[in-house]
């Protein structure tokens, strides 16, 4: 009969197996995790591997993701769509197994976890979405949302400062039906962590307001077993399983070390741990008895086979509630969507508001909001700021997890992370305020959300030296630059409320990829458009101030400084020169339109070009060439009202004109 070690070490053998093979990977931490997901895996975990995308499966989360190869042997073991080929071109170029695990890549695959820390982050938004979505649609009998989240943590997961952010939330809100195992193996890649990590985690967690289940043996399925089920008895709190375990177990003479982190453990060592846990097969090589035992896919198919026979009970009962669940997890947009947004557009542009883009902001999101229960939103302590904030507001509470609007505490790293679980459970699009400064926290999570082509709407105001009093510790210079060139990212400038509206309908039509939004502090003037004028503003740059003729130069601007390019154009207008003005709210969609069209906006013959924007100028050489010219900031801010600030930054309409007669005469004309 076999036995659950029996059962951990296929996974232990699978994966250095494999790291061998690749010369390339991370043994340890499977081999001395692979007791804890065979229990997790075999006794607790709800999900089927004939579907991976049933949306009342068991998340798992593995934040300790260079221990991707546990991941994907538990895959393999249980049923899902990965061959032992899959498994053996392990960190080959262009396989299902990369180096960490990637959301969509690998069937079964919850997140993207690369840089520690964010996994956990991601578990909590899977949860506190869980929890959300349970309180909106559950009826009395009718547990339609029900389940849990696990993850997986390392040591150094815990270290790093998003770990404490996204424990702090979840233990202050009570996320309940979220489970972390702790690997306290006390090894990380230099070694013994007592010299450098010296917390008491547990109490910490404790503090945080968790359960915390201590001193769990990680290599005793029994005591692995009690431990989750006590863990499922929480009613109102997060759980830390703290499990001790050693690090590369069963490896003769390096377990215990941190050789086993990174690096394969050589033929001879992998020929002692064969004999020392008794594991006769050669590389690769699963009995039919182990497959058999890990085999998923019946009893993954009768709990979904059961949801499905529930949910038509519901549905039957609550047509609108389940029409509506499907058609938030499907990504579908309300029947009345495009109708309403386009109307919401004429009537902005109809009574040409002069607002702050985070106003108009706030003005959608007081109009979206009451079409699109999915909107769930928040601000990292800023939302009177951000105004992120509407009318519909309905705040997550502490043990009273329904709502729309999470308040984050500053927590910027955090919540963008926490977003990206939210985002990759489904039934919600979040979105989330903050300073465009503070972008630099939240950096890698943006750069996660865009990995994953998740639909995570980053609201970030305050977008230039602008903001004026603050000073340059909050003045961003080089944040536009750095969203703009990240992959899968459209970052929207607008400068009116007209684009305010456009750059909303664009984020949530936009199902593949995050969008940013540089949102002003100060007012900004109005400006009219034709309805060719309206529709082109889904281009990302369009004509927004024309000559009669063929223009002698272009001035292109975002956000606030159209007004600056507007007022330029008009001075050399009356100067007798023929001036087009370009607004570029969003440059990446800009660049996806068709030659012709670019052509069209930016015509190749006119190489008088200036740009002008309140950030670095560097970007924006490729629309100038050599010939044209940047007006922006090549220097942090000053601390002053905001007309002080732009005179002082050389940002004023006399800058621009002087740069376009510079650009005009160094052609000829």
């Amino acid at each position: 009969m076999l036995a659950q070690r029996d059962l951990a070490n296929a996974i232990r053998f699978l994966s250095m197996d494999a790291v061998q093979q690749a010369n390339s990977g991370h043994p340890g931490m499977p081999m001395g995790m692979a007791d804890i997901a065979e229990v997790l895996w075999n006794n607790f975990l709800k999900h089927n591997p004939a579907n991976p995308n049933w949306i009342n499966r068991d998340r798992f989360v593995l934040s300790n993701g260079h221990g991707s190869m546990l991941l994907y042997s538990v895959l393999h073991l249980s049923g899902y769509d990965l061959t032992i080929d899959d498994l053996k071109n392990f960190r080959k170029l262009k396989s299902r197994t990369p180096g960490h695990p990637e959301y969509a890549i690998t069937p079964g695959v919850e997140a993207t976890t690369g840089p520690l820390g964010q996994g956990f982050a991601n578990a909590v938004g899977m949860a506190l979405a869980e929890n959300i979505l349970a309180n909106e649609f559950n009826k009395p009998g009718y547990k339609i949302i029900d389940h849990y989240t696990y993850c997986f943590v390392g040591d150094g997961c815990l270290m790093e400062g998003i770990s404490h952010e996204a424990a702090s939330l979840a233990g202050a809100l009570g996320v309940n039906k979220l489970i972390v195992l702790w690997d306290d193996n006390g090894i990380s890649i230099d070694g013994e962590v007592i010299n450098w990590f010296k917390d008491d985690t547990a109490q910490r967690f404790e503090a945080y307001g968790w359960n915390v289940i201590r001193g769990v043996d990680g290599h005793d399925a029994t005591a692995i077993k009690a431990a989750i089920t006590k863990a499922r008895s929480s009613s109102d709190k997060p759980t830390l399983i703290c499990c001790k375990t050693q690090i590369g177990y069963g490896a003769p003479k390096l377990a215990g070390s941190e050789k086993t982190h990174g690096a394969p453990l050589g033929a001879e060592e992998i020929k002692g741990t064969r004999a020392k846990l008794a594991w006769e097969h050669v590389p690769f090589t699963i009995p039919d008895a182990v497959y058999a035992a890990w085999d998923a896919r019946a009893k993954g198919n009768e709990a979904e086979a059961t949801w499905q026979q529930e949910f038509a009970a519901y549905k039957a009962l609550y047509p609108e509630l389940a029409n509506e669940l499907q058609r938030r997890f499907n990504k579908e947009l309300p029947r009345d969507w495009a109708s309403d947004i386009a109307a919401l557009i004429h009537t902005t542009q109809n009574s040409m508001p002069e607002i702050a883009s985070r106003k108009a902001s706030q003005n959608v999101l007081d109009h979206i909001t009451k079409i699109l229960p999915e909107l769930l939103g928040g601000s990292a302590d800023l939302s009177g700021s951000n105004l992120t904030t509407h009318k519909q507001l309905q705040a997550v509470l502490p043990n009273k997890l329904a709502g729309n609007y999470i308040y984050y505490g500053v927590r910027e790293f955090g919540m963008s992370a926490i977003m990206n679980g939210i985002a990759l459970h489904g039934g919600f699009i979040p979105y989330g305020g903050t300073f465009l400064t503070f972008a630099d926290y939240a950096r890698n999570a943006v750069r996660m959300s865009a990995m994953m082509h998740q639909r995570v709407i980053y609201v970030y105001s305050h977008d230039s030296i602008g903001l004026g009093e603050d000073g340059p510790t909050h003045q961003p210079i080089e944040h536009l630059t750095m969203l703009r060139i990240t992959p899968n990212v459209s970052v929207w400038r607008p400068c009116d409320a007209v684009e305010t509206v456009v750059a909303w309908q664009s984020a949530i039509e936009q199902v593949s990829g995050p969008t940013c939004l540089a949102l002003s502090r100060q007012n900004l003037p109005a400006y009219w458009r034709s309805e060719t004028m309206l529709a082109q503003i889904r281009c990302g740059g369009y004509i927004l101030q024309d000559c009669s003729d063929f223009p002698d130069a272009i001035i292109i601007a975002t956000g606030s400084e159209v007004e600056l390019a507007v007022a330029a154009a008009d001075a050399l207008s009356r100067q007798g020169k023929k001036i087009r003005v370009v607004s570029m709210p969003c440059v990446n969609l800009f660049l996806q339109q068709s030659a012709t069209y670019r052509s069209e906006v930016l015509p190749e013959t006119v190489t008088a070009r200036v740009v002008v924007e309140a950030g670095a100028k560097e970007f924006w050489y490729q629309f100038t060439g050599l010939q044209g010219k940047v007006v922006g900031l090549d220097t942090f801010g000053e601390s002053a009202p905001t007309k002080d600030v732009y005179q002082s930054m050389g940002l004023t309409v006399d800058a621009v004109v002087t740069a376009v007669q510079q650009c005009l005469k160094s052609n000829g004309e």
